[in-house]
């Protein structure tokens, strides 16, 4: 009977890895895409989460991309450490606040001209929802100053950060919100470097999944498949939205090989 062949040494289970793993699509120009401003209520009401929920997350948590939300700053208090990343951030900070507050003038324009993609005005007055965005974006450009190490410049489907590095994984307004940079094979790279970042027993959620429009993905189906092949589990969370009632969708994922260990018996 022949020995069995030695196992491969590090280096070539290294190359083997890499020639099997598919090769990500160049990074789009994200030169158009807004520099939003949302508070950490704001986070919460997108994602499906609360402050306690951000505060037992055990461990740090990626906000991709960040734009110049307060997240960061505000979930300190809370003893959650965020890292936010955004191409925006190889800008100066002056800059990127000031695209922030281009973004507000786009979102005060966009409100009033498809009220029917947003809370009625009786349950969350626009003034008010704008003066939120105001608040984020000073403590962002404050934050920035004072701790510069949680304001990384990087942009999907390539981040600089090691596998496994993050409990929870935020990406809120890009992957499918602008599927003119983002086509089919885009945004599965792009979500699975998320998954790549975030721990086996962590999450990805990412929201919205339509565009500017309204108009939901045409192949959210598709995209949740080629994840599957490449073991990454997907499931699509409703709730309700807080000030209307009206249902929101979130995208969760996970590593599938983890999910199935979780849900075995032992």
């Amino acid at each position: 009977m022949a020995a069995p062949a030695a196992p491969p040494a590090p280096a070539a289970l290294s190359a083997l890895a890499e020639s099997a793993a598919p090769a990500a699509p160049p990074a789009p120009d994200l030169a158009g895409v807004l520099v939003t401003s949302r508070p950490l209520d704001e986070y919460c009401g997108l994602f499906g989460l609360s402050r306690a929920a951000l505060a037992a997350v055990p461990g740090p948590v990626l906000d991709c991309p960040a734009g110049a939300a307060g997240l960061a700053a505000e979930a300190r208090a809370l003893g959650c450490h965020v890292i936010a990343t955004d191409p925006a951030y190889a800008l100066p900070v002056p800059e990127v606040a000031a695209r922030a507050l281009a973004a507000r003038t786009a979102m005060a324009a966009a409100m009033a001209a498809r009220p029917a993609l947003y809370p009625l005005p009786q349950h969350r007055p626009y003034d008010r929802y704008l003066r939120s965005w105001d608040r984020a974006r000073r403590l962002f450009t404050a934050d920035t100053e004072h701790h510069p190490e949680q304001y990384v410049a990087a942009a999907l489907p390539r981040l600089p950060f090691a596998d496994g590095t993050f409990a929870l994984t935020l990406s809120g307004y890009l992957v499918f919100a602008y599927p003119e940079l983002f086509d089919p094979d885009r945004q599965v790279a792009a979500l699975a470097e998320l998954v790549r970042v975030t721990r086996p027993d962590g999450e990805v959620r990412v929201h919205p999944l339509h565009d500017a429009s309204g108009r939901r993905c045409p192949h959210l189906a598709g995209v949740r498949h080629a994840l599957g092949e490449r073991r990454i589990a997907s499931e699509v969370e409703v709730f309700a939205r807080a000030e209307d009632g009206r249902s929101r969708r979130v995208l969760v994922l996970r590593a599938a090989d983890h999910r199935r260990r979780a849900g075995g018996s032992g």
